[in-house]
């Protein structure tokens, strides 16, 4: 199965990673995260080496095993240095486990890399993305590093600590003459059909006996003939260390398919294997050994995954636990009332103010005390169902005293009264939320630590959690035990470094060192952004718009961590604008076309930046939120200013008209009436025109009714740079006409058809909205919104769907396209209805259950575009309400038919070619074999 997979060729082998010379196979931009809160190492997942993963924790988590690999030197294995060299021998598979687990050890990163191990097997990178049973990868890992170890002190390693012999005897009933034979096992394989458990295996292959007789009979050497006869086999000799490997999988020859045993298989934590061994007088301890990991198979015959449980016995990891003991007998109703308490920002918030004194504490440390409590901001967790946080304690008034500028709150008298009742009544279940236990807190020397190691992720287990891998499609495939009588020293006992040579301490030592600087490095360069602060004592507004006074003055440039929060940003600036007085006003600021233009004011100082949203190379302005210079500032994106080209005719110098048209530059608020246009020339009452000419089409002036010059400039679908013609409406002579220009008569503006689909009354049922094809589809919801006299909530809350000749809803249309980017045409129909479109980073899918698609039947859903197939095919199959894992995910092709499975589970929905508005169907069944790579 694995061919020559661990043929040792120098030739394949890379470079470490931390050496001189590097042979990276990716570029990684960010480096490897510290370890958790466990203290323990994973190993990442190239793409199908979760079995390789699970094994080698298992021969990492055996410190004899580990040590004995440890103690051979450069002088026996060589050195990568000398790989290049004719002569060297240099040991390369050895070599590059005993890095592996040095990395696992000592170097402080969540998850270690088997990239240059697995490159010293020989494997290609069809290797690393193909999943193999782990059972025969045992064998035959074991083997390659017997070969590689020959030659050195270590050539009977994998013999002294995992090799047994069973010896099978035939003794005929006539002459008593005993026929034996042994061999040698590196684990023992144990059936699991029809068996109980391990012990009821074990009895049977060891203990039962076959006898020949009848039609069956034995051909004994002594006696020259067929005899009645008996069969057995013992274990003879049993190595420090016991591998048991589970038949899980079998053959159906009805069905003529492979299946996995799924049935409930028990094995003890503790086994005594004496009954099953020759008669011998050796103390019977001898015989005792105990369970240390547990390697498990999640999925079936033809593919999943692998993990393993595995007991620490060095006590080299962190092993603890959020409080879940010593509760009293009403255990529901106590959790009950736990999550009441988590779900009660009063009583979290009275608990807080509690512990300050006085009970006072700034608001904006209230929210950050918060998050530090809780792990999440108010505004994530309460502020959808309870508002900001000053509002609700303003709402709240008869426990909480905001100060008169609303920057400190306190506890009332009455309110502090009730709120120790509350905090002495829940206070052990707000505690054991809150509180973090100091590492070891709950370590007790003798309750074993096991550890659910899932290629990066470690996790903490119990050992009564071991249970649940008796039986069904996740359930051990196998066992590892060790002699009860092997005692570690002292010293070893969390100590990670124990053992490890020092050429390899100090390699790791020197790779923690790098990795801290890089962390550092990159934490610089991901998490601080440049911000531009304009400052507004130093712009005047004029134009319509803000303009700086001086440049070198009047726009600072500052670095800030996107992590600390916007109070955190306004104090900093305080700080560096000494000269500053009064209120400071931080808002979102833009450069158009006429200058700068302040957008939303940002508010909510326990917010950080990251939550804000804002971005690298943001403009902020900041001034007193009202005016600049004396003048009252527009803001918002209703009233942006647009840089609009108007064209009319010139005037001579006596006054008269000339027949040449003159354009000039102005500014007019997005949300003014067109007939500001006249107004700002001054002039007599005329006609306006709009350019709507397509870049590939001729010229084409459109006259805008009289009706319509109430209407916006945003309303007409107008934007910066757009042109405008005025003409007198007293001129019969056309001066489009005489420059060569068509234009269209007074006509109607185009229009499109909003149906009320939000479940909501209204008068009317649809309205038409009229529109240019550079409309914006925001301005075209909210104006439906208003003819239709809906709530105002649904500006935050709807979408426009297109709906198409049959009456089926298509995918939202976002809100930030034009109708020519979202290409609607003019008199199509759209439906308002209630949530929001998906954002430029989501999918708006429809979904189904089977190949036959009835139209107006499919579900919908939004998901991510970054989302896995695996993933995904979860999350429908929980919409849909469906059982069971035998589903797989197919993509409706033009045809309206099946089309081929989506395979690659952990590829990215994007990846596969999946787009917004497309179809995917839940088709029952696994995926039809081969089907590895679908792993």
């Amino acid at each position: 199965m694995f061919g020559d997979l661990f043929e040792e060729d120098d030739s394949s082998v890379s470079n470490y990673q931390y050496g001189n010379e590097k042979k990276l196979k990716t570029k990684t931009l960010e480096p490897p995260a510290p370890r958790e809160f466990t203290n323990l190492s994973g190993i990442r997942n190239q793409g199908g080496t979760c079995y390789l993963n699970s094994l080698l924790q298992t021969l990492h988590f055996t410190p004899e095993f580990r040590e004995a690999l440890f103690s051979l030197g450069p002088e026996e294995l060589g050195s990568f240095e000398d790989k290049d060299k004719p002569d060297a021998k240099v040991r390369i598979i050895p070599l590059q486990l005993q890095r592996l687990f040095a990395q696992l050890l000592v170097l402080d990163q969540d998850a270690a890399s088997t990239a240059d191990l697995t490159d010293s097997f020989g494997w290609t990178s069809n290797e690393e993305m193909r999943q193999h049973d782990v059972q025969e990868l045992n064998r035959i890992l074991f083997s390659a590093l017997e070969t590689s170890l020959v030659g050195t002190s270590g050539h009977d390693l994998i013999n002294r600590l995992y090799h047994g012999t069973v010896v099978n005897q035939v003794v005929c009933k006539e002459c008593k003459n005993v026929s034996e034979k042994q061999e040698d096992f590196l684990d023992l394989t144990v059936a699991v059909k029809n068996v109980s458990g391990l012990e009821d295996a074990l009895w049977t292959m060891f203990v039962e006996e076959e006898v020949f007789d009848c039609d069956n009979l034995y051909h004994c050497g002594t006696c020259d003939r067929l005899v009645k006869a008996t069969k057995s086999a013992k274990l003879r000799k049993l190595p420090p260390f016991l591998t048991v490997s589970l038949l899980r999988f079998n053959f159906d020859f009805v069905k003529r398919e492979r299946y996995k045993e799924t049935s409930c298989y028990t094995f003890p934590l503790r086994i005594n294997l004496k009954p099953f061994c020759e008669q011998s007088d050796s103390d019977d301890l001898e015989y005792v050994y105990d369970l240390f990991s547990v390697i498990i198979h999640k999925g079936g015959c033809y593919g999943g995954h692998y993990h393993v449980y595995i007991k620490d016995v060095d006590h080299l990891g962190n092993w603890q636990f959020q409080e879940e003991e010593s509760k009293p007998v009403l255990n529901l109703q106590d959790l009950q009332n736990e999550e009441e308490i988590d779900d009660d920002p009063l009583i979290i918030l009275k608990a807080i103010l509690l512990q300050e004194e006085n009970n006072v504490i700034p608001v904006d440390q209230l929210g950050q005390k918060l998050l530090k409590k809780t792990g999440m901001s108010w505004n994530k967790k309460y502020r959808r169902q309870y508002g900001p946080l000053r509002k609700f304690l303003q709402l709240h008034s008869q426990i909480f005293l905001l100060s008169s500028d609303e920057s400190t709150v306190s506890l009332l008298k009455n309110g502090s009264l009730q709120a120790e009742s509350d905090f002495q009544r829940n206070d052990q279940h707000i505690f054991k939320t809150f509180t973090s236990e100091s590492p070891g807190l709950n370590d007790k020397t003798s309750c074993p630590h096991w550890f659910d190691i899932n290629d990066s992720k470690v996790q903490p287990i119990k050992e009564k959690d071991i249970e649940r891998q008796f039986q069904g499609k996740e359930s051990a495939y196998m066992l590892f035990y060790r002699k009860s009588q092997l005692q570690r020293p002292p010293e070893a006992q969390a100590n990670p470094r124990y053992g490890v040579p020092c050429h390899l301490l100090s390699e790791m030592d020197t790779a923690n060192i790098e990795l801290q600087i890089k962390r550092a490095e990159w934490d610089s360069t991901n998490n601080n952004l440049e911000l531009h602060l304009h400052l507004g004592p130093h712009y005047h507004f004029f134009s319509g718009a803000l303009h700086p006074v001086s440049q070198a003055e009047s726009v600072w440039d500052l670095t800030f961590d996107k992590r600390k929060t916007l109070g955190d940003l306004r104090q900093s600036i305080f700080q560096l604008l000494e000269f500053w007085e009064g209120d400071m006003v931080l808002s979102v600021a833009k450069f158009v076309p006429a200058g700068l233009h302040v957008y939303q004011t940002l508010d909510g100082d326990d917010l950080t930046l990251w939550e804000m949203e804002i971005v690298d190379g943001e403009d902020l302005f900041v001034w007193n939120g009202v005016e600049v210079g004396g003048i009252q500032i527009p803001t918002g994106n209703d009233c942006e200013p647009l840089l609009i080209n108007v064209l009319h005719l010139a005037t001579s110098s006596e006054g008269d008209k000339c027949q040449q048209l003159v354009e000039s530059p102005h500014v007019f608020p997005s949300n003014a009436q067109m007939g500001e246009v006249l107004t700002t020339l001054a002039g007599p009452m005329g006609v306006l025109f709009i350019n709507a000419t397509d870049p590939a089409e001729e010229e084409n002036w459109v006259a805008i009714p009289r009706e319509d010059l109430k209407k916006t400039f945003r309303e007409l679908g107008l934007g910066n740079h757009s042109s405008v013609l005025v003409q007198d409406s007293r001129d019969n002579n056309s001066v489009l006409l005489k420059q060569g220009k068509w234009f269209s008569g007074m006509r109607e503006i185009s229009w499109l058809q909003v149906q009320n689909l939000c479940e909501l009354e209204s008068e009317e049922k649809q309205v038409k909205i009229s529109a240019t094809m550079n409309t914006v589809v925001f301005d075209i919801r909210i104006k439906a919104i208003k003819e239709l006299k809906l709530m105002k909530e649904l500006a935050e809350n709807s979408c426009l769907r297109p709906i198409d000749r049959n009456g089926k809803l298509l995918c939202p249309v976002p809100d930030s396209y034009t109708l020519k980017e979202a290409e609607l045409k003019m008199g199509s129909s759209l439906g308002l209805c209630p949530g929001k479109a998906p954002t430029s980073s989501q999918l708006f899918l429809f979904f189904t259950v089977g190949s036959d698609v009835q139209p107006g039947t499919e579900m919908e859903i939004i998901v991510g575009e970054t989302m896995s197939v695996g993933n995904c095919l979860k999350l429908m199959l929980e919409k849909s309400g469906l059982p069971g894992d035998t589903w797989h995910l197919r993509k409706m092709d033009w045809c309206y038919e099946a089309g081929e499975p989506l395979c690659e589970e952990d590829a990215a929905l994007r990846e596969v070619g999946i787009r917004s508005g497309d179809t995917l169907l839940l088709i029952e069944g696994k995926l039809p074999p081969p089907v590895r790579s679908c792993f």
